[in-house]
């Protein structure tokens, strides 16, 4: 596939003797919206985590932009254009806010710092009028939208949301899921997003992967996700 940036191949994970994800394989391309759903416990994190380099890949490929990173690390797959906003979001509570955010691009001598906190700024307009306040300071929402941005500011080809809407009031869920939407047209960066919300899922314009055993089970597609009383069928979900 030309455009593919991401290319997943029959990858198994785990932890230990354990396996987690089973030979599970997709393709992505530049700028599009992938979700991934099912009950917990079923490998979505792990995938996610073995994607980023967080825990290693038992086997499988894993083809970044015509790349084998597969045996890279975390920190090398990061560098290549990955980036990974985990459950819980993990920002620094004791930096501010400006410096969570470029906290990953402080030793990448060829971008422009001020440049690139103003554009992200423009897309996450709370966080420069939180700019000087700690990460603790910030509520649910703020706190996912910083985590996001902290991700947005390397430039990467994909970026992996981890439950995204947890913890976080309705009206923000669907700022982010605009957000989300608006950074892959304009900026041409693929998402991958776990999530259960069905209010967050049936948002997005995209193709659902529905997970069990660490197996897609089925893909629903973007037409069919708008019907939200089939997609909590299909889904087995309620919010």
């Amino acid at each position: 596939m030309q455009d593919q940036v991401l290319k997943v191949e029959n990858i198994s994970a785990g932890y230990g003797s354990t396996v987690v994800v089973n030979s599970f394989s997709f393709s992505l391309r530049h700028g599009e919206i992938v979700l991934i759903t099912g009950r917990n416990g079923v490998g979505k994190t792990t995938l996610l985590k073995s994607i980023m380099g967080v825990i290693p890949v038992k086997s499988g490929n894993l083809i970044l932009d015509n790349d084998d990173i597969t045996k890279k690390n975390s920190s090398e797959r990061s560098i290549l254009g990955i980036s990974y906003v985990p459950q819980g979001r993990e920002i620094f509570s004791s930096l501010s806010v400006e410096e969570n955010i470029l906290l990953p691009i402080l030793v990448r001598k060829e971008i422009n710092l001020k440049k690139k906190i103003e554009e992200i700024y423009k897309i996450f307009p709370i966080l420069k009028e939180k700019r000087n306040s700690s990460g603790n300071s910030l509520s649910g929402g703020q706190q996912q939208q910083l985590a996001i941005a902290r991700a947005l500011v390397s430039e990467p080809k994909v970026i992996l949301l981890d439950e995204p809407s947890e913890g976080i009031q309705p009206s923000i869920v669907k700022f982010i899921g605009e957000t989300v939407e608006r950074i892959s047209k304009q900026l041409n960066t693929a998402f991958i997003i776990v999530e259960q919300n069905i209010s967050f899922i049936t948002q997005l314009n995209s193709d659902c992967l529905v997970v069990d055993k660490g197996r897609i089970l089925s893909k629903i597609s973007s037409v069919d996700l708008k019907d939200i009383n089939k997609t909590k069928k299909l889904l087995s979900l309620e919010n």
